[in-house]
């Protein structure tokens, strides 16, 4: 026991904000899994966390020097902050100016998207604020890398108007054939845990679990379940621009991180291919058991 705790003292100590989130939970569980001291960042304890022996530390983000006291020690600190511009910008630059002033090496933003450097500046709401912070964290005396997941694969679960369970159909726009990328939040969080030990991670790493198209969708699923499945066009992306249009229109103006028009921008850029994943990076850590379409639509089907 004595020598178990010795190693975990000496094990480097990587903090977490957003860790009661499911993503942030998850990163937790994966560094952990690699013998890495974790510290959780929480408004409020967890008793999820302290079940599993978590050091917690509730913290105000607005107390800039707690803040920083927070964070000494780290070699890196992973956002997974979750939320609109009074996350992504307000709380998670002053979690960025407290890394700084704490002499943390390495930071990690709370990206976990699509390739938004590719999509259009007043698109998407949510890839806008990553486009903010990013130009913020180049500015910053910290090293920081950014990792693009595309959508996280438990879409496909029927979160989104994507795979219509009920009606056996794969729902589209645009053209059938373009591809997506789709990451469990398991798989990214593994990834991240490696990032956060990796002093050499580049500013940018890409990642996809599986990439494939919505013909390919129906054609998976169709193979899977043993019945038909069609696909469903529901227009071109000008359709769908107007939709949104519309859409935000009607909605009352709130900080709710996924209003339905959200969502739909979100959908306007997969279905464009302009926030689609190139050049990947899946192979950095020798990680090969990436989640595929089909293991996450089993559970569906099932």
């Amino acid at each position: 026991m004595e020598q178990a705790m010795r190693g975990m003292e000496s094990s480097p100590l990587v903090v977490v904000a957003g860790a009661s989130g499911d993503l942030g939970d998850s990163i937790v569980n994966a560094l952990m899994a690699r013998n890495v001291k974790v510290r959780a960042l929480v408004r409020r304890p967890s008793d999820r966390l302290a079940r599993r022996g978590i050091d917690q530390l509730p913290v105000a983000f607005e107390d800039s020097a707690a803040l920083t006291r927070a964070l000494g020690g780290a070699i890196c600190v992973v956002s997974a902050l979750n939320g609109t511009a009074p996350v992504i910008l307000d709380a998670q630059g002053r979690l960025l100016d407290a890394a700084v002033a704490a002499g943390v090496p390495r930071f990690i933003p709370t990206d976990f998207c699509l390739d938004y450097r590719a999509t259009r500046p007043g698109d998407n709401r949510n890839m806008d604020l990553r486009r903010q912070f990013a130009a913020r964290v180049d500015a910053a005396p910290i090293r920081a890398t950014s990792i693009l997941n595309g959508p996280f694969a438990e879409l496909l679960k029927g979160e989104a108007p994507i795979v219509l369970h009920r009606f056996r159909r794969v729902l589209f726009w645009g053209d059938a054939d373009q591809l997506f990328d789709f990451t469990t939040k398991d798989d990214v969080a593994s990834f991240t845990a490696d990032t956060a030990l990796d002093s050499d991670a580049p500013r940018y790493l890409r990642i996809s679990g599986d990439q494939i198209s919505s013909r390919g969708l129906a054609k998976l699923l169709t193979e899977m379940d043993g019945r038909c499945w069609r696909l469903f066009r529901a227009g071109g992306t000008a359709r769908l621009s107007a939709l949104i249009t519309v859409a935000r229109a009607l909605t009352p103006e709130s900080d709710a991180p996924f209003p339905a028009w959200q969502g739909m921008q979100y959908l306007r850029d997969m279905a464009t291919g302009r926030g689609k994943l190139h050049d990947l990076d899946n192979g950095r850590y020798g990680k090969r058991d990436w989640t595929s379409a089909s293991a996450v639509l089993a559970s569906t089907l099932a």
